[in-house]
């Protein structure tokens, strides 16, 4: 018999409700991050610091296009929340049936034109020519499997919008396990190299989006649609875009910066280059809490806007406030005593002690701004989940702005260190924005249901 696997995030608790759902968030996020470490690793020891400067050069072109997809799917699920949280599970329905055909057309359309243009725009990001070849040969591959990453985010952002939090990430970690071990058989076995490494990430991906939706049609009584439910409507079809396209321009407006800055890492050298994918990495892995959070965030301002309880956004925002600050701060303690210790984890400190000291460099001086990225994660979701994505867009703008001047003034001038600067500027730059905006929002949506009183 199927189960309501549903979670309502509109009484109770904030904090409790908090910590309650974004623990099995956490704990995918680490998964996904831990295998996308590993993956680095056995890249990096493997194959040499020339191929992990390779797989790690294609990150920013990476986060532009996959962001974009991803961000898309993030938005097509706050109108789902939104009507779950009020309880109108006929248009709920009705937005997911349309949410996967506009996912089916995006995914097709961007996987197909971006494996075939992957050269020219890694040329165009300044790749340095030794690394060329097999920065394509891997990306090309990732580009082409779009369609399993928005599977899996989609199926996963409708789950999380009704508040199931545990169920994507159980496929998350069985497909993170799965991704390990085929890293291992296609690169150290069948010596596929870069190329072995995209393809068991895509695999993996494959897999655990199929398990949500498997578990969506199997455990979810309330999402059982009819004819009427599954029918094509283009006024949601439009709603869908208006909230995702904004959400998915965020991500590729801010990773437009993130390119910048790898174009001006680029021309420092293959060692830079690797130096920024080891840091890079460890950074994401750090920052899963800040995406636990944020994604929580999301749900719950997305159910409490739907249920017209608008004092309790400002209640979730701060305990997620309070509990990622107290993380912050142990973050920066282990990135201080710890951090070369992990950047280990991806080459040899013994014959690339320039890497490590660069990578080093580089993790501290995110580490020591993360609680400015944490505010950067948590407001901006809860815009989004309020449904405001336009504006939650803008804080992206700054964000470019902020790596685009870091890429054209400093770089040039003070080389890696300015590099370094790079994150925490944009962070800086996104706060500014983001915090007036969201008591804005807030003030607008309250007197907005005051006048429908």
């Amino acid at each position: 018999m199927a189960r309501t696997n549903v979670r309502e995030m509109t009484d109770g608790s904030p904090m409790k409700l908090v910590l309650g759902f974004a623990a099995p968030l956490l704990f995918g996020f680490l998964f996904q991050q831990l295998y996308a470490i590993v993956d680095t690793a056995i890249v990096g020891r493997y194959l040499g610091a020339d191929m992990l400067a390779a797989v790690g050069g294609t990150g920013s072109v990476n986060f532009l296009i996959n962001g974009f997809t991803m961000g898309c799917c993030s938005g097509f699920a706050i109108p789902i929340a939104q009507t779950f949280g009020a309880r109108d599970h006929t248009s709920m329905r009705r937005y997911v049936a349309n949410a996967v055909y506009v996912c089916a057309a995006i995914s097709i359309l961007m996987g197909v034109s971006t494996a075939l243009l992957c050269t020219d725009i890694l040329k165009m990001m300044n790749t340095p020519e030794e690394i060329l070849y097999n920065s394509a040969a891997y990306i090309r591959i990732i580009f082409a499997g779009i369609p399993a990453t928005m599977l899996y985010n989609m199926a996963a952002g409708v789950l999380r919008s009704l508040g199931d939090s545990k169920t994507p990430v159980a496929f998350l970690i069985l497909a993170s396990l799965i991704n390990i071990v085929l890293d291992l058989l296609f690169i150290i076995v069948f010596q596929m190299g870069v190329a072995g490494a995209a393809i068991a990430t895509i695999i993996s991906q494959l897999i655990s989006g199929a398990g949500c939706v498997l578990a969506m049609v199997r455990s979810f009584a309330i999402l059982r649609m009819n004819t009427e439910d599954r029918q094509f409507r283009a006024e949601y079809g439009k709603k869908l875009l208006l909230v995702g396209a904004p959400m998915g321009l965020q991500y590729s407006i801010t990773a437009i910066g993130s390119v910048a800055i790898q174009w001006a890492v680029n021309g420092i050298g293959v060692t830079a280059v690797a130096a920024v994918a080891a840091a890079g990495k460890l950074t994401n892995f750090f920052a899963c809490v800040f995406d636990a959070l944020a994604t929580t965030m999301a749900t719950f301002a997305g159910q409490n806007v739907g249920a017209k309880k608008l004092d309790r956004v400002g209640k979730g925002l701060w305990a997620a406030s309070v509990i990622g600050v107290v993380y912050c701060l142990l973050a920066l303690l282990v990135v201080l005593f710890f951090g070369p210790v992990l950047i280990g984890l991806f080459v040899d400190g013994a014959e690339n002690a320039e890497v490590v000291r660069m990578a080093q460099q580089f993790l501290t001086w995110n580490a020591s701004a993360f609680t400015l990225l944490l505010f950067v994660n948590i407001v901006r979701l809860s815009i989004q989940g309020m449904g405001f994505t336009q504006a939650a867009m803008i804080a992206g703008v700054f964000e470019m702005f902020a790596r685009l001047g870091v890429a054209m003034l400093l770089v040039p001038v003070l080389g890696f260190d300015g590099a370094c600067m790079a994150n925490v500027a944009a962070w800086i730059a996104a706060d500014v924005f983001l915090f007036p905006c969201f008591f804005h929002v807030l003030k607008k949506l309250k007197l907005q249901q005051a006048a429908a009183m």
